[in-house]
């Protein structure tokens, strides 16, 4: 992984493939390359660290087909002989997402036909594979189709050879690929993103699929080798919705796009007067009534937003959840109900282990399945029975933050919708909480004031090394996350605990250089939580509190608040994230941090 671009045309395409590799930036990476096809011969430049660097040295560099790609590492250190493209001799090119699980046995193989790998990596034996069936007289695609049944593990690729300077071939499984289609002229990319300078008209490749890409037309190929038509769309993103604008980083101004992010999501339900099923799909009521019982499959930030459900879903409308890792689920063994409800969550909908998870709970006999995405054509959305769109717009950001506000709006919906048609929310209660939804962009519109106090606040961490998040009840996912944000972009090791486990270990790190942060709502666990923070401040702990209005704290020596605006009631914890967010942020501006990129991390984790 991480990120692929790929175009043939009738102009240059070295400044479409480096403009594209600069949109992927914010999957993270750790060294970029690129290759044209120039007079029957490969032109390859890489280059360790950024695109920039590249883009200087591809500047004397052109072409009219070629292959580009952002590396983040897996097999071999990040470095500029392990960064792609990979070459087999003279002749052939590949760029590769993904992991090939038996690359050790095809590299021996390989080595005894006389092959030398320059390289530590998995997808080197990629592209000598195909280079040993093209060299034995067979077409491109047919060595490509060839090599590919000999891989085993997750691929999208790309391919293109010195002496077949109209033809590029690319390929998925396991990883997301999609076709950018254009007058004269065709391209390929891991994102969308990558393609909105040249076309917003874009093919999704199947799983399995394989594509011979030309200037005038394309063809695609199934896992059977069957020419397939796959649908043609055109694109809703444009180039303002990925452009920086007035912000310092995406982060902040994804921070920012919360209350319009939430109003798009929201607008199906906001301008009706009653919940239907149908909002996740045409089979859903009938779904809906065969079901006893949530399992949510999420990771990472996702995972948190099912936490938060799983309180919503069992107290609002009285169904049993359980919530798992996707990344465990799948290596144990489990009991599976076919009566249970499989929801996944994923903000790119192309997350290996959900993806994977999802496919064993089907293959464990599990029939109902929803997906809450916020990429339409995603394979999870795809691979699933019934879906929700979360409609947050691009999030370039590593950390995620609208794309978590909007996946509790969307898991606060299906609560709503299961509590109804189970008879447990009577007319008056959905009234209510279709206007406390209506009123949710505005509510989050008054948090993003606190931004100057937080941003103050940030400089006491300038110098701290730990930090503790503490949340009770609906609220601990919330310390979850904020914990997890400021562990992401600020690298200050935090971690997040049920604010009663405090005297059961955690209390014995708090001291004056431990942070503590609170999550604070107005509810029937603030008396208890109160007492839990006395026994913070006995230890000389400095708190910083998010506090919902009514809850009668006081700044004071030690004591740093965040003032919410009001209560949210059940939607209380997509409020009370936001100020999280911006203390992740600006802390990590306090110590120079690359907040969009940060080290070591990509933002659509499409391996295991």
């Amino acid at each position: 992984m991480c990120g692929i671009v790929g175009a043939v045309a009738q102009r240059n395409v070295v400044p479409i493939l480096l403009q594209g590799l600069q949109r992927l930036e914010y999957r993270g990476y750790d060294s970029a390359g690129l290759v044209v096809v120039n007079n029957n011969r490969l032109e390859c430049i890489r280059s360790n660290g950024r695109v920039a660097e590249l883009a200087t040295r591809s500047a004397e560099t052109s072409g009219h087909i070629g292959i580009a790609h952002t590396r983040w590492a897996t097999h071999g250190v990040p470095s500029e002989r392990n960064a792609h493209p990979h070459l087999s001799g003279e002749r052939i090119a590949v760029v590769h997402n993904g992991i090939i699980e038996n690359y050790e046995e095809l590299r021996i193989l390989l080595a005894a036909e006389g092959y030398v790998f320059k390289s530590d990596t998995d997808s080197e034996v990629i592209a000598h594979l195909i280079h040993s069936h093209y060299a034995r007289g067979n077409s491109l695609l047919d060595a490509t189709q060839t090599a590919l049944a000999e891989l085993v593990g997750a691929y999208a690729i790309g391919v293109v050879a010195a002496d077949n300077p109209d033809q590029l071939i690319c390929a998925r499984k396991g990883s997301p690929l999609l076709l950018g289609v254009g007058v004269k002229e065709h391209f390929i990319a891991s994102d969308m993103s990558a393609l909105l300078q040249v076309t917003q008209k874009v093919v999704y490749l199947e799983e399995g699929d394989v594509a011979e890409v030309g200037l005038l037309d394309y063809r695609i190929f199934d896992a059977s080798g069957k020419v397939v038509e796959r649908p043609v769309h055109t694109s809703e993103l444009n180039n303002e919705s990925v452009e920086l604008g007035e912000y310092r980083h995406y982060m902040q101004k994804e921070i920012h796009e919360q209350p319009q992010a939430l109003a798009n999501t929201l607008e199906a339900v906001c301008n009706s007067q009653s919940l239907i099923p149908g909002i996740f799909g045409a089979e859903a009521a009938s779904t809906f009534a065969q079901v006893d019982s949530i399992l949510i499959l999420a990771c990472g930030t996702s995972n948190h937003a099912g936490l938060v459900a799983r309180f919503w879903l069992e107290e609002i409308a009285g169904i049993p959840c359980s919530v798992e890792i996707a990344s465990e689920y799948r290596y144990r063994v489990s009991v599976p109900n076919p009566k249970t409800l499989v929801v996944t969550i994923s903000q790119s909908g192309e997350t290996a282990d959900t993806l994977a998870a999802l496919n064993h709970a089907k293959a464990c006999g599990h029939l109902h399945t929803l997906a809450i995405c916020n990429v339409p054509e995603s394979a999870i959305i795809r691979q699933s029975k019934l879906r929700m769109l979360t409609r947050a717009g691009p999030e370039i950001g590593v950390a995620s933050t609208k794309a978590f506000t909007t996946q509790l709006a969307a898991l606060f919906l299906l609560t709503l919708v299961l509590a109804k048609q189970r008879g447990k929310l009577s007319a008056e209660q959905e009234q209510k909480h279709l206007h406390e939804l209506r009123h949710l962009p505005s509510a989050a519109q008054a948090v993003l004031k606190l931004e100057p106090s937080i941003a103050q606040m940030a400089e006491h961490f300038v110098d701290k090394r730990h930090a503790l998040f503490l949340g009770r009840g609906l609220h601990y996912p919330i310390a979850l996350e904020g914990a997890l944000k400021l562990k992401e972009i600020s690298y200050i090791h935090a971690e997040a605990y049920p604010a009663g486990e405090l005297k059961h270990g955690p209390l014995a790190l708090v001291d004056k250089d431990m942070p503590v942060i609170a999550v604070a709502p107005n509810d029937t666990l603030l008396e208890k939580l109160k007492s839990n923070l006395q026994e913070v401040r006995a230890r000389g702990g400095e708190l910083y509190v998010v506090a919902d209005a009514g809850t009668r704290f006081q700044s004071s020596e030690g004591v740093h608040l965040m003032q919410m605006p009001e209560h949210a009631g059940y939607l209380s914890p997509i409020l009370h994230v936001i100020p999280l967010q911006l203390l992740a942020y600006y802390v990590a501006l306090q110590k120079g941090t690359d907040v969009d990129k940060p080290r070591n991390l990509a933002k659509s984790v499409t391996v295991e």
